[in-house]
């Protein structure tokens, strides 16, 4: 079947005319518009043979409408290619470069067109289109796809841009025992020898990125929500502990709550979901098969409310996507944000609506402006509209800015145009693009005409601009009395984070919150339109004193705000006395921004959240103060403030877990911030002392936290760490416990470990990518720097190998976990000496760079500043 090889083809290349500039590596801007102005029509009919281990065999006939002159060009980089027939004839001329196929025009016809393809592609564990996975609980494999953004073209031949929309058929033969899930409902399957042959119907228009199948020997269950059925794949050995029900409901709920906002049905044929194992992120919203990260779905202890909540949203946010990517898609990867913020946003309006209680504003705040803030504010941040020139430099695209700033820049949207105008738009949007695709600007403008304002200008200052704007509110004005002298004024000022943003104010909508000097709440929240690098608000006559001025609440304005010295001073004595979840969580918000300013020491973070800790009832604002407190505790602190403080956090962070008075989430979460910052011969013993047990004062002690135990135990060099992990291997043999034990080898403070770790990480093509992923920051642990920092600029030096081969989040995951895990002027001399030397660095990797060293950077002038134990504010 397969004639010629694709490497042989490199040569006819470079013998081909100019017009060869379309045919360069990846998917070009320049390729994707001309592909657009003439092809039209697509439809697939895809044939896979997956029974093989390594290889897939296939054939395509790809019918399209011609329109116009010119060659078709195909993107094609799999394995091998042969038997290419165009409208049912053998062509002579055909070139493929292993990047594309180029179709001479004069092989084509105006109007309907067929050409025909066998090929092979591959099947790996990491790096291929198609993931292998193996179990070893019961020795099955499973099979699945992962496309997005441009890796349909790594499975076969096709015109792999979001705007070339087809109806893909495909049938797939898989061994015998094996069932399978793919975008359109299964039309029939026959048995013949030692394999099954499935044929899908012809799915909805989908972009190629969206094409997508899993096969292996799931189990399924299937039930009826609200009359719509719905079935999930699981794998065999994890489908008794599946929730099921609750994960079929909640996505249920979530399609009837949609479709009523929308005021538009369910755009595909079908549901289904899958809970796929070592799947490198949270989910993908292939419609007909949406799939799930099995480990963040089927809970191996009992789930804490924090990671119950991320679930639920990661079922939203996937769910949303049906209409916000699926049934209108980007145009280009460029407005990628179209798709990943609305989701995102979505699903926390769905939350609220469907569960009051459940305080959803506060969760979206807590899981998306810290992380949007945390690159926004570095010189490497970009827009949330980005300039893509190729496919190749999508991955890029993927990171705080587009899932976590672009929804905080859609909730501001929304609290100024109003929700029903919000709402308007949306449904005129979705209306206006039915199966298509868009952009930012056909957006706006549907939200705008339902707004009835021009949206355009706020959109060049929230879409186009870097940055973020700091807010700062601070008292402006006195006035004297009889009796007393009394605040009459307020001025909240802005400016961007960064000089690159510019100097001019963004317009923005919020609410100044004052809280007056010994109120029991707070006095008054004032709307204001800020249009000024400076606004003037009178206080209500009559307002007490101000001891807290809050210029964000309620969280509507996307702007990092910072405390001035007066409200600093209130926080830190009575931030356990506000009553409102949703603000404390987002003045704890505030306090870690000013440490991270170094404006605020990181001493004082730690002992105002012991201080308080012990009085939260919050299961989420406790986990995200103890984030910060490991982050602090581990990095942020000189050596000797750490061996200071640290007994006394120690101690303070077990008691917590082991008071059966407060809740299973509150004592979680301290059990897991005990283990992360364990370094103590005392609490090292309590550590391996808890693994000869099955409980810590009556909390189970399960799989993933005795395996984090003993990451610890082998980070920190523990006398016993290699009879443990070898204890806890032999306790532990499943898939996942496999998985856990190579994270923890990847901890050990050995040279020769670290060296075969950073060596597979490159040269093992059986590395399952979540697996590398994972034990990233193992590799880096805290308090081996000295021997972790040769490796950080090897791995800076690999970045463009990185982006090639692994998958759109990986990237930003090496990058954190190399620089956030040093902590020295050494490490970020090395940073910037890669950065000098490499002028010829790509943008997009080079803000990459720029945004993972801001960290490293903000914690050497954090250590510098505060590591003689100077005052706590500055």
């Amino acid at each position: 079947m397969l004639a010629f090889a694709l490497p042989l083809a490199a040569a006819l290349l470079q013998a081909a005319s100019p017009a060869d500039s379309l045919t360069g590596p990846g998917v070009s801007r320049q390729l994707a518009v001309y592909r657009a102005a003439r092809v039209a029509d697509v439809r697939y009919d895809l044939s896979l043979d997956v029974t093989a281990h390594d290889t897939a065999r296939g054939h395509v006939t790809i019918h399209f409408v011609r329109r116009g002159g010119g060659d078709a060009i195909l993107d094609w980089r799999g394995l091998a290619l042969a038997a290419t027939k165009v409208n049912g004839e053998v062509v002579t001329g055909i070139v493929a470069n292993g990047a594309h196929i180029r179709i001479p025009a004069r092989a084509l016809r105006r109007g309907e067109n067929s050409l025909d393809f066998d090929f092979a592609s591959a099947i790996a564990p990491a790096g291929a289109s198609i993931i292998r996975f193996h179990d070893a609980t019961d020795g099955a494999d499973y099979l699945y796809t992962l496309l997005v953004p441009a890796d349909a073209n790594a499975l076969f031949p096709c015109f792999d841009q979001p705007d070339l929309k087809a109806r893909v058929a495909l049938t797939l033969r898989v061994p015998r025992a094996w069932t399978a899930v793919s975008n359109g409902a299964i039309a029939d399957s026959t048995v013949a020898d030692s394999a099954t042959t499935f044929r899908f119907e012809r799915s909805d228009l989908l972009s190629t990125y969206l094409v997508a199948f899993a096969a292996g020997p799931w189990k399924t269950a299937t039930k009826t929500v609200d009359g719509r059925s719905i079935t999930m794949y699981a794998r065999a050995s994890r489908f008794a502990e599946v929730e099921a029900d609750s994960l079929i409901d909640a996505n249920g709920r979530a399609l009837g709550w949609l479709e009523g906002y929308f005021a538009r049905p369910f755009p595909f044929a079908k549901f289904a979901f899958v809970l796929a194992p070592a799947f490198p992120f949270g989910g993908m919203e292939h419609p007909g098969a949406v799939f799930y990260n099995e480990e963040s779905f089927v809970y191996r202890e009992r789930p804490t409310l924090v990671q119950r909540l991320g679930r639920t949203a990661t079922i939203y946010h996937e769910v949303a996507h049906q209409w916000f990517g699926d049934y209108v898609t980007m145009k280009w990867f460029d407005d990628l944000w179209l798709k990943e913020a609305f989701a995102t946003y979505m699903a926390a309006k769905m939350q609220a609506a469907l569960d009051p209680s459940s305080q959803a504003w506060k969760t979206f705040y807590l899981r998306n402006k810290p992380v949007a803030y945390g690159v926004d504010v570095t010189e490497g941040t970009t827009p949330v509209w980005q300039a893509l020139g190729n496919l190749d430099q999508a991955k890029s695209n993927y990171g705080a800015i587009v899932y976590n700033k672009a929804p905080g820049v859609l909730k501001q949207l929304n609290y100024l145009v109003g929700d029903s105008a919000f709402r308007d738009g949306l449904r005129a949007y979705l209306a206006g693009h039915a199966y298509g695709n868009a952009t930012w600007r056909d957006l706006l403008g549907a939200v705008g005409r339902a707004a009835h304002r021009d949206l355009q200008p706020w959109g060049r200052e929230y879409i186009l601009r870097r940055g973020v704007p700091v807010l700062e509110a601070r008292p402006a004005a006195v006035a004297s009395g009889a009796s007393a002298r009394r605040v009459t004024r307020v001025e909240v000022a802005q400016h961007a984070a960064r000089p690159l943003s510019g100097d001019r104010p963004w317009p923005i909508r919020t609410e100044l919150l004052v809280w007056g000097s010994g109120a029991s709440a707070p006095s008054a929240r004032l709307p204001l339109e800020l249009r000024a690098r400076s606004t003037r608000v009178a206080l209500p006559i009559g307002a007490a004193e101000p001891a807290l001025l809050f210029p964000n609440a309620g969280d509507n304005a996307y702007a990092v705000t910072l405390l001035d010295p007066s409200s600093v001073a209130w926080v830190t004595n009575r931030i356990g006395s506000v009553d409102d979840a949703f603000l404390r969580a987002m003045l704890w918000g505030s306090l870690w921004d000013l440490v991270r300013e170094a404006r605020l020491a990181p001493t004082a973070y730690v002992a105002l959240a012991r201080q308080e800790l012990p009085r939260e009832r919050d299961e989420q604002i406790a986990s995200g103060v103890l984030g910060r407190v490991v982050r602090a505790a581990n990095h942020y602190l000189s050596d000797r403030q750490r061996d200071s403080i640290l007994p006394a956090l120690e101690s303070s962070l077990l008691a917590t877990a082991s008071d059966t008075a407060r809740s299973y989430g509150i004592r979680k979460s301290h059990l897991d911030a005990f283990i992360a910052v364990a370094a103590g011969p005392r609490a090292l013993s309590t550590l391996d002392a808890l693994l000869d047990s099955a409980t810590i004062s009556g909390l189970p002690l399960r799989a993933p936290t005795r395996w984090a135990i003993v990451t610890m135990l082998v980070a920190r060099g523990a006398s016993d760490a290699e009879a443990r992990l070898a204890a806890e291997s032999k306790r532990d043999s499943t898939t996942e416990g496999k998985r856990r034990a190579f994270v923890a080898g990847a901890a050990r403070p050995d040279p020769a470990s670290k060296a075969e770790y950073f060596r597979r990480y490159f040269a093992d093509s059986t590395l399952n990518e979540d697996w590398a992923t994972a034990s990233l920051d193992a590799f880096n642990a805290p308090g081996q720097e000295a021997m972790t920092l040769r490796y950080l600029r090897p791995a800076l030096d690999s970045l463009a190998w990185i982006q090639k081969n692994r998958r759109i989040f990986y990237l930003g995951s090496w990058l954190g976990a190399f620089m956030s895990g040093q902590t020295s002027p050494d490490a970020s001399a090395i940073v910037d000496r890669s950065l000098a030397e490499h002028p010829e660095l790509p943008a997009d990797l080079r803000s990459k760079v720029l945004q993972s060293a801001d960290e490293l950077r903000r914690a050497v002038a954090i250590r510098r500043a505060y590591a003689g134990g100077d005052s706590a504010t500055r």
